[in-house]
Order: structure tokens, then C-alpha cells, then sequence
């Protein structure tokens, strides 16, 4: 990749950000597609995150901004306008400079992780699933699970108020199919998924008991790194299918082509 003075920049923001896989699939893309330009992980410190990404907006050549935890809702508040699916969850994971210079911000998490579990031959509609983390990435996977047919979702998060908040919402679009605890529920659950950060460390606690899940049941993390996660492993071992945290993100690739007119 050659990178000169008219390379078109792109960030991912996170806090950690050594975690990211985004640099690692995007860059071969735009190499693949001849598109001249980079993208580069910033470490942003949560109470830095504001200042940050106000300089990152006044650099002209600066075309979009990626973000992980644990800015997603920071960064829909930091947009001038917001997809539906960022209205629905309140939270964005890609923003986009507008024509007219104006940042638009929307959301890929859930749709790029029901993309990755269809093709993985774990297709949510019509079954019953259980989520764990009603963060920025749980908040857009449970309406894309809900949009794709999900009978029943169970979410759990010991934030209440944010549970509250994120029901009330999905509410508005599937009403009486969303139940929320502050502990997993992940009874009769077909589908389990974590979509916390627990896992990115190896002394993190499981976000739920793998050995209390209903035999055959699929278990899902979106923890990239490390790829092999203890919750995971547990599961293995027990005999459920499990599902890669990588597969959200090799789901969201043409949607990120797309929306950043990649060619």
C-alpha cells in the first residue's frame, strides 16, 4: 500500500483499541479495489473522546470514523444526523463526512452479526435467543436479531436503566417479543450471545454459565480478539455449536463498502 498526500484517511476509535480487526480487513480492501486510502487505529480515552474526535472532523482529508467500545453511544450523540437503526439503538459504530461536511452516523453491528450467524447456518428467525450486554454493540444486535424474526429475546445487563431505555425502544418497533434482567435469562434459549467485552482479558469473568444452557444450543461472541474466548472454549467443550466473534465484522464488510462509497 502506498500512502502519499493524497491518501484519504480513515479511523477506528476505541478504548482498548489493540483489539481491532477492522485496519487488518478494510486496508486489503482498499488495496484490492484501488481506493487511495488508510485506515489507522486511535486509542481514545473515554474522557478524551469528544476533543478527539472534534480535531479528527477538521482534518479535510479525513472521509470516516469507526468506533468500538466503549464509544458507540458517545458516538451517535456525536453526529449531526443518525440512521433509523442508530435511532432505534442509540448507538453507532461508522460515521460518514457528508457532502455538505456534515458527520451521519449509523450502525452495522447488527446487522453484520445476523449476516455472520445466517451464513454460519444459525439463522435467528423464528427462534428463541438470549443476549447478554445491552451496550452499544447488544443494543443494534438485539434489534437486528428482532427485525430478522426472533420469536423471543431475553437481554440482560446490570445497568437497569439502560435495560429499561433499550426495551422501551424496540418496544416501540416489536412490542411483547423483548423480555430484560438484570441477570441472563437464557432459559429455553436456542441461541445465547455475548455481546459484552467480557473475554477481551483472560482473568474476565463468563458473562453467562455455558453448562446451564439447553443441550444444542449455539453459542455466540463478538469478542475478535482473542478469537478463542474462555466463554467459547466452556461451550465447546460442552458440545455446543459456537460462533466466532470475527464473523460480525466479515458480516458488515460490503455494508461498510457500501456506505463509504468503496466502489
Amino acid at each position: 500500500m502506498d500512502i502519499s498526500g493524497t491518501t484519504r484517511l480513515y479511523v477506528v476509535l476505541g478504548d482498548p483499541v489493540a483489539q481491532v480487526r477492522s485496519p487488518g480487513l478494510l486496508n486489503p480492501l482498499f488495496a484490492a479495489r484501488g481506493v487511495d486510502a488508510v485506515l489507522v487505529p486511535v486509542h481514545a480515552p473515554e474522557a478524551d473522546l469528544a476533543a478527539i474526535v472534534a480535531g479528527l472532523k477538521a482534518v479535510a482529508n479525513l472521509d470516516g470514523i469507526f468506533v468500538t467500545v466503549p464509544h458507540k453511544f458517545a458516538a451517535a450523540g456525536l453526529a449531526d444526523r443518525r440512521s433509523p437503526a442508530v435511532e432505534i439503538t442509540g448507538s453507532a459504530n461508522a460515521l460518514r463526512r457528508e457532502a455538505d461536511g456534515r458527520w451521519y452516523a449509523e450502525n452495522f453491528d447488527g446487522t453484520g452479526f445476523v449476516a455472520g450467524l445466517v451464513e454460519a447456518g444459525h439463522d435467528p428467525k423464528a427462534r428463541v435467543v438470549s443476549l447478554a450486554g445491552a451496550g452499544g454493540a447488544g443494543s443494534a444486535i438485539a434489534a437486528a436479531l428482532l427485525a430478522a424474526g426472533a420469536d423471543r429475546l431475553a437481554v440482560c445487563d446490570p445497568d437497569t436503566g439502560k435495560l429499561a431505555a433499550l426495551k422501551a425502544r424496540l418496544d416501540t418497533h416489536w412490542a411483547g417479543r423483548t423480555s430484560v434482567s438484570a441477570e441472563p435469562d437464557t432459559a429455553g434459549a436456542e441461541i445465547v450471545v455475548n455481546a459484552t467485552p467480557l473475554g477481551l482479558r483472560p482473568e474476565d469473568p463468563l458473562p453467562f454459565r455455558p453448562d446451564r444452557l439447553a443441550p444444542g444450543s449455539v453459542v455466540a461472541d463478538i469478542v475478535m480478539k482473542p478469537r478463542e474466548t474462555r466463554l467459547l472454549r466452556e461451550a465447546a467443550a460442552l458440545g455446543h455449536p459456537v460462533h466466532y466473534g470475527s464473523h460480525m465484522l466479515d458480516g458488515q464488510l460490503d455494508s461498510y463498502r457500501e456506505f463509504f462509497g468503496l466502489g
